[in-house]
């Protein structure tokens, strides 16, 4: 025996169909309706904190919601990573990724994340390039008269890093594989005392961040010969790029992005990537990223992606070259 349904429930019903499929669409249409949390990897006062908090502020100021920065410190970006695994899809937890912790990170340990399987990402919101520096003792004026001085006299120097497994270390160590270097890493506890043997000439050569470096090469104790990105730096016009010093392809440098866990709404990702590329518009936005020596770039999701997917190629080959092994 069938059992007829009255006509006007079972319109009924087809209309709360149609109303429960509209909800994630019409929730993602209204979002922001609460206040966002952006994690950042690091403690307060560094780099990466610093372009959080300015890209909460305009953020806050876009979207007509707060958004709230947490630091999240420890295991070298990890345990921010993995709170933002945990988090709901909704766009309403984020993370400041910095390069280390996406692209170093799980290259030389074990890390309970995977970043292109676990991660959106939104959009870079800057990156800074590295600058080789060397010690005013070393008689090379650019990138292609140092190998050729290093190769000439195998395993007599040695180069400074802030530490083992950072960008300085990958960086230096990536280039002596290609440029074929017999040339030893001395490992420091941060850029500081790396930086001040390089000047007092322990160490010959330290890949490090220009604003660190440029106050003593104007002081004439050491000479930056290149630059880690593909394009020279603005501040320093006439430094030639490590690439064009006959190391075609060399490029290592850092950036900050904004990332999602898997499965936040396009909508949403597309919203804030939107937002991200309006603030690198503002001139006030840019002198301040400027000054903490960053490049704006506000690029799309999908230019992120490839980002990532490039970089996390590039340091699996320099902790290779480093010979560091996952732990």
């Amino acid at each position: 025996m069938k059992t007829r349904i009255p006509r006007r429930i079972f319109l009924s019903l087809i209309a709360s169909a149609g109303l429960c499929a509209a909800l994630p669409s019409q929730a993602q249409s209204n979002w922001p309706q609460r206040p966002i949390r952006l994690i950042v990897p690091f403690p307060p006062g560094g780099n990466t904190d610093g372009i959080a908090r300015l890209t909460a502020e305009r953020l806050s100021q876009s979207l007509g919601q707060s958004v709230v920065v947490e630091n999240r410190a420890g295991g070298n970006g990890a345990i921010a990573a993995d709170a933002l695994v945990k988090a709901a899809p909704d766009g309403y937890t984020l993370m400041m990724a910095a390069m280390p912790v996406l692209a170093i990170l799980p290259a030389i340990s074990k890390t309970n994340f995977d970043p292109l399987r676990d991660f959106v990402p939104i959009s870079i919101v800057g990156s800074n390039p590295f600058v080789m520096a060397v010690h005013k003792s070393v008689p090379a004026n650019n990138v292609r008269e140092f190998a050729d001085f290093i190769r000439k006299n195998p395993g007599k120097f040695n180069y400074a890093s802030g530490g083992s497994g950072t960008v300085s270390h990958l960086s230096a160590a990536l280039f002596a594989k290609r440029a074929n270097l017999d040339i030893a890493h001395v490992s420091y506890k941060g850029g500081s005392p790396a930086v001040t043997d390089l000047l007092g000439g322990q160490v010959q050569m330290y890949f490090g961040n220009l604003s660190e470096l440029a106050p003593h090469a104007a002081g004439g104790q050491i000479r930056i010969i290149g630059v880690s990105s593909l394009q020279r730096a603005k501040q320093l016009p006439d430094v030639p790029t490590v690439a064009e010093s006959g190391f075609a392809g060399f490029k290592t440098l850092t950036w900050n992005g904004l990332v999602a866990p898997a499965g936040t709404p396009a909508a949403v990702v597309n919203r804030i990537a939107a937002a991200v590329k309006d603030m690198v518009g503002q001139s006030d936005a840019v002198a301040r990223l400027q000054q903490m020596g960053v490049d704006p770039i506000g690029d799309t999701p999908a230019q992120f992606a490839d980002t990532l997917k490039a970089d996390l190629a590039t340091w699996s080959e320099a902790a290779r070259a480093s010979n560091l092994k996952v732990e």
